[in-house]
């Protein structure tokens, strides 16, 4: 079977692409206006939501980011698979039940449309429709870097060819990305995202259990080898430090309220009630198919230390590697299937969401009315959005996936958790504060940002995303407090206090 290991893992890959042109042109059928193409009519049930909302955040960013991430740093990346369940419970307790509601009584088609309900403010959608667009680039570029790499592995490995250019296989990966989008919008990504995300749980415990076996002595052998080398990478902090590690535990738990690819699916479940059976499913889902995530980076290293596999060239090549490597053919080529499964519905997600910033929100803050057919100039931004992520996935300065996903989830964290997950549940709070506190949170990430591209950071390794997320709720808070006190809508009012 291992001689037939290149067949197996491309069929398997070819016959899921297969899947999703047939997804994607079913999906064309059921998406008749902007309301199916944004938010899948509001008609899914509990399972389909639940295997949404964990796939959507693991994805490229936790399959082919995460394994690197532990390949190069060790026990820090700990903090974020840990930090991110948290995050989902905080979610569901402090929006679950109440922006449902709010999409009933007035039939959102974005995140930003609730917000303007809630604020009564213009700016303040415009303002959130920009951060919800920074954020969708470096979270959707994560996801065409992640398919671009496997795809290049995949593609020298199995093929004859000596090599292929990234750049190649991310205008590949995109290509193939548009296509399924373009189409199927969001009803495509949430029905693809059961299927996928069945495929993550159970690939979650053959890897890690392979894993496990790939190296004499198991875990334990593992730990005593990569602690020989650099006993930092197996301590609890890993080797960024204790306070990256605490920045990053700030940032994943607190700011997981924040998550636009979260938070629209909460607004997207057929009934209020259904969150209570969401949360566990979702919970279950990603601590088990994070599994992957851990064993991989861990086994890898190991390997490499003991010099049975050469040196990896990017770190983000451990998932791919092992796959290829050391993994049953049939199980490397269900688990490749799988990761782009991930990729593809999670950037389907950040599409869909960016999109309508661009097409929707935007214009509606600006005094415009939306474009005439909507669905079908939805479908054109579509395809700008996902150029220039994929421009944006080369921005060298990141050196890894899951540090490109990282970055456009503290974007969401710092500029969307106060003013969504704070001012959905404080009637206090003002749309000054919230105007205030987005500006901070962007201002100081794309001051981060250009920081990397000089190849300088933060003193003690402190996040960029974390700092601005720290000063955006204290600028939220103070000037709330400082204001005078908010004319809230009675009907809004009610919503509030339930």
């Amino acid at each position: 079977m291992e001689a037939a290991r290149p067949l197996i893992v491309l069929l398997c890959v070819s016959a899921y692409m297969v899947a999703c042109v047939v997804v994607g042109l079913w999906a064309l059928k059921r998406t008749k206006d902007a309301g199916d193409f944004f938010m899948a009519g509001r008609h899914l049930g509990a399972f389909v939501t639940a295997m949404a909302v964990f796939s959507s955040t693991l994805s490229g960013f936790g399959f082919v980011g995460g394994p690197g991430l532990v390949y190069r740093m060790g026990m820090s990346s700990m903090w974020m698979i840990v930090c991110i369940s948290i995050g989902y419970a905080m979610s569901f307790f402090l929006l679950g039940k109440r922006l449902r509601i709010f999409a009933e009584v007035y039939n959102p088609l974005s995140l930003p449309d609730v917000v303007a309900t809630r604020y009564a403010s213009e700016t303040t959608r415009l303002l959130i429709s920009v951060a919800i667009l920074c954020g969708v680039m470096a979270y959707l570029a994560a996801q065409i870097l992640a398919m671009a790499t496997v795809l290049q592995t995949l593609i020298i490995e199995n093929t004859g060819l000596d090599t292929i250019s990234i750049e190649a296989t991310i205008a590949i990966s995109c290509a193939v990305l548009v296509f399924y989008c373009v189409t199927g919008g969001i009803i495509a990504s949430v029905y693809t995202d059961v299927f996928q995300g069945v495929i993550m749980i159970v690939a979650g415990v053959l890897v890690f259990i392979t894993a496990a076996n790939t190296v004499d002595g198991g875990f334990t052998e593992m730990s005593q080898t990569i602690m020989a080398d650099d006993p930092e990478a197996m301590g609890p902090w890993g080797t960024l430090g204790m306070m990256g590690c605490l920045s990053w535990y700030f940032l994943f738990a607190f700011g997981g309220a924040g998550q636009p690819q979260v938070i629209t699916k909460i607004m997207m479940n057929r009934r209020v009630t259904d969150a209570r059976y969401i949360l566990p499913i979702s919970l279950f889902g990603y601590g088990v198919a994070a599994l992957l995530w851990i064993g991989i980076g861990l086994v890898m290293r190991t390997l490499v230390l003991q010099g049975e596999h050469a040196e990896l060239g990017k770190a983000d090549d451990a998932a791919a590697e092992f796959l290829q490597a050391y993994a049953h053919p049939i199980l490397a080529g269900v688990v490749f299937a799988a990761l782009f499964a991930a990729i593809m519905s999670t950037a389907d997600g950040f599409l869909n969401i960016g999109t309508a910033a661009l097409i929707h929100d935007i214009p509606k803050a600006l005094g415009r009315k939306s474009p005439k057919n909507e669905l079908l100039w939805a479908r054109v931004a579509t395809v700008a959005v996902a150029v220039v992520a994929a421009l944006f996935a080369r921005y060298e300065p990141f050196g890894l996936v899951a540090l490109l996903g990282k970055f456009g989830w503290g974007i969401f964290a710092s500029a969307i958790t106060p003013t969504v997950a704070i001012g959905f549940n404080w009637k206090r709070a003002t749309a000054l504060a919230a105007n205030l506190s987005i500006i901070c949170a962007l201002v100081i990430n794309i001051a981060d940002l250009t920081l990397r591209g000089l190849g300088k950071t933060l003193p003690w390794a402190v996040d960029g995303s974390t700092l601005a997320f720290v000063v955006s709720l204290i600028v939220f808070f103070a000037v709330s407090f400082l204001s005078k006190p908010p004319s809230i809508p009675k009907d809004v009012e009610t919503l509030i206090d339930l």
